[in-house]
């Protein structure tokens, strides 16, 4: 059963993939705020940290402490490189998802999530959450059940309608089967697929414990989808952030007719604004998000009758994040001098969503071309073929793998793929079979280039920092 909400004032943004790791959660839970710690891909970061030697140790220590051990020490057995990874050999690629996979990959992601949970929690009774997004389906489950073990207070979602989530919270805290149904593209009249997750097939015949449930923030961009949420949610929708399009990562498309600036940005409406007052009659706590790292946008969000604000940019470069070194550094350096540009990218994500893209002039992939290769496989779609099974496409796989599945040339012009470079942001990248090295993608809200504001002409800045600032 759910315990009473806790209000934090600020809720530290699930960013990216591995941006907001355990040591930023763990930071910012220890200011007595939410710190958050972001769920997409984790299984392929837990794996790649093992590989490059797990420094500090820190991933042996929490599988030390995963319930079933056997999982454990087979994932150091088949990962864990105690020399580390030499520079020039590729990591080990975890298999990709799909609608049914072996119970070996599903407690492999379980074991990735715990893991990260666990180091952010460790010492401390301070509140910690996952990020997850809806759209990247298949993992959620294992993933969410990890976490659950791992003891984590909220989880948050967002980038699609996340109404089946509550009810499954509900059931894996009882140790019962959840299922989410599965988004399928062409589905023949009538047919409908899910996921599913027993947790009793990972206990070898016992009786699976049951753990707390989380409290459920639903990540929203209008108000509409709040009310549909509260009122048709599968179990309780404990608070809901509101994010607006200033913020980093995937936005949510613009509501009515497509318009689009002179950089061809989105352009975003008054239908796009969302209604507190609406928000406020619903009676659930409610936080603002997206373009509100500043003391006065926190006064303002308070005076609306908001709990707080969720903050990302401010703690995507601050020194406890898991952006690469030399990436944070360099954007930071060139923000700094207001040389950095943030533009909302309609094309760049293979989702279809806008996705904020940031460009500065010592960037790394710049003039960069990619070989397309889909080897993660986070944001692929399920389709359905001519014969009745499920295949998966991605628009930034091969071009001719895409066409040879039913997708149009056309719908892959511009495309990335967002898994292989978000990875390489965090100092993870790919090594290919030619010695070239996948290519970073940074993305931040438009605050970053107002970062000089905040830095006063510090170089570098820690966590505590961005909530002594902001309170």
């Amino acid at each position: 059963m759910s315990e009473a909400l806790a209000v934090p004032l600020i809720i530290q943004g699930g960013m990216g993939v591995g941006i907001s790791n355990w040591r930023l959660a763990r930071a910012v839970s220890l200011k007595g705020q939410l710190g958050v710690v972001s769920g997409t891909g984790i299984d392929s970061v837990f794996v790649r940290r093992l590989q490059d030697g797990d420094p500090g140790g820190h991933m042996r220590r929490a599988m030390q402490k995963f319930p079933i051990p056997r999982v454990a020490a087979d994932a150091l057995r088949l990962y864990f490189r105690a020399e580390g990874r030499p520079p020039d050999v590729p990591y080990k690629v975890l298999p990709k998802y799909r609608q049914v996979v072996s119970k070996v990959r599903q407690q492999l992601t379980m074991l990735a999530a715990f893991v990260e949970v666990h180091l952010a929690k460790e010492g401390h009774a301070g509140l910690v959450g996952m990020n997850l997004l809806t759209k990247v389906q298949i993992p959620n489950l294992p993933s969410l059940y990890g976490a659950m073990l791992g003891g984590v207070d909220f989880i948050l979602m967002g980038a699609g309608i996340p109404r089946e989530i509550p009810g499954a919270l509900d059931l894996l805290a009882q140790g019962q089967p959840a299922s989410l149904r599965l988004d399928v593209e062409g589905p023949p009249a009538g047919a409908v697929e899910y996921l599913r997750l027993d947790p009793r097939e990972h206990w070898n015949g016992e009786t699976p414990p049951e753990v707390r449930r989380p409290q459920f923030l639903a990540i929203v961009a209008s108000n509409s989808l709040a009310i549909v949420l509260a009122r048709k949610a599968s179990g309780k929708v404990d608070g809901f952030v509101i994010e607006g399009p200033m913020g980093g990562g995937h936005n949510a498309p613009s509501r009515g007719e497509l318009r689009s600036n002179e950089r061809g940005e989105p352009v975003y409406g008054l239908r796009d604004e969302v209604d507190l007052e609406a928000m406020r009659a619903l009676g659930s706590p409610f936080w603002i998000a997206g373009g509100v790292g500043w003391p006065e946008r926190l006064r303002q969000a308070r005076n609306a009758g908001a709990a707080g604000i969720q903050v990302g940019t401010l703690f995507a470069y601050c020194d406890e994040s898991g952006m690469a070194e030399e990436i944070k550094r360099s954007v930071l350096a060139h923000a700094a001098r207001g040389e950095v540009d943030v533009r909302t990218d309609s094309r760049v994500s293979p989702t279809g969503y806008p996705f904020k893209v940031v460009d500065w002039s010592a960037n790394p992939a710049a003039g960069v071309v990619r070989e397309r290769i889909c080897d993660l496989g986070y944001l692929r779609s399920p389709y359905f073929k001519s014969e009745g099974k499920i295949g998966y496409r991605c628009a930034a796989e091969p071009v001719d793998a895409f066409v040879s599945k039913g997708g149009t040339a056309q719908d892959t012009e511009g495309r990335k793929c967002l898994c292989n470079s978000l990875m390489a942001t965090i100092g993870c990248g790919q090594v290919r079979a030619d010695g070239w090295v996948e290519p970073p993608l940074v993305t931040s809200g438009v605050d970053l280039k107002l970062i000089s504001v905040f830095l006063a002409g510090r170089s570098r800045y820690s966590a505590a920092d961005v909530i002594d600032y902001l309170t």
